[in-house]
């Protein structure tokens, strides 16, 4: 059985920049602490942990030390509060998402109606809307414009995760909605080409196996990508996940990882699925 790991596969630039970020800030203060999960992996949260370093929901009960800001970015109000406390502050926030950050800032401030593409419950989005005004409305896809009023200027952003073909179909709703639209293509350039990437592997294999925490956003639209072009797509976060029975007549596997995957976790499935091929 031959396997193939997919050339971009696990941490991106920014999960890289904010994975060494918060293990270098571990250990030089007693009170430190990351503002929710610094990656969407919950093995690396878990390792900061043992370190000393645990995720806080919100600095509620933070009075001083230092706050590592989550590579997903936080909201505006939850910034100005650390400031005002006076706390250390490490901002590990993914410098694309800063972007999308200050483009929807920007949009609301010259009189634009800001439409932000992505998933409204995760992290990264409602930190993007935060720093918006009254008008930033967020949508799934181009169905969903349809439901917005109409602007006479409409500015579209991106979750840095998203398909660049449903950032398409919503700005072509868009302008069905509004007399002006301004585009910012917000969408990290190592997404778009790890989803092709993976597009391709998926199309070569009998087998798929996509590696990446399950509240990773970017792991599982990888996994959906796959699917698409490949049914026997499995999902997992670790090796101990992996079932024997997968592989069952298939000659060609391919792995790839999500942008929050780190690297020895990757080599823990390689290896898992090496021994299997072995006992065949």
């Amino acid at each position: 059985m031959r396997v193939i790991l997919a050339r971009q596969a696990g941490f991106c630039f920014g999960v890289k920049r904010a994975t060494q970020m918060a293990f270098e800030a571990a250990g030089k203060d007693q009170k430190t602490f990351t503002l929710g999960p610094i990656i969407h992996s919950p093995q690396v949260v878990h390792k900061l942990e043992e370190m000393g370093v645990k995720a806080l929901k919100n600095l509620d009960s933070m009075q001083s030390g230092t706050i590592i800001i989550r590579s997903h970015g936080v909201a505006s109000e939850e910034i100005n509060e650390a400031v005002q406390k006076n706390l250390e502050i490490v901002d590990a926030t993914c410098p694309f998402v800063k972007k999308a950050q200050e483009h929807v800032k920007s949009l609301s401030n010259t009189g634009y109606g800001v439409v932000v593409v992505g998933d409204a419950d995760h992290p990264e989005v409602q930190g993007i809307v935060s720093y918006g005004g009254e008008k930033v409305f967020v949508v799934g896809s181009g169905e969903e414009v349809k439901k917005l009023p109409k602007m006479n200027k409409i500015g579209v952003v991106a979750q840095t995760t998203q398909s660049f073909e449903n950032l398409k179909n919503v700005v072509v709703e868009c302008l069905q909605r509004g007399g002006e639209i301004r585009v910012f293509n917000t969408i990290c350039d190592a997404t778009a080409v790890r989803q092709e990437e993976a597009k391709e592997l998926a199309g070569q294999v009998d087998c798929m196996m996509v590696v990446g925490g399950f509240n990773s956003a970017n792991t599982r639209r990888l996994a959906e990508v796959c699917a698409e072009l490949q049914p026997r797509t499995h999902h997992i976060e670790t090796a101990a996940e992996i079932d024997a029975a997968w592989f069952d007549g298939v000659q060609c596997v391919g792995v790839t990882a999500g942008a929050s995957t780190p690297k020895w976790i990757i080599d823990e499935v390689m290896n898992k699925i090496e021994e299997l091929n072995k006992s065949d």
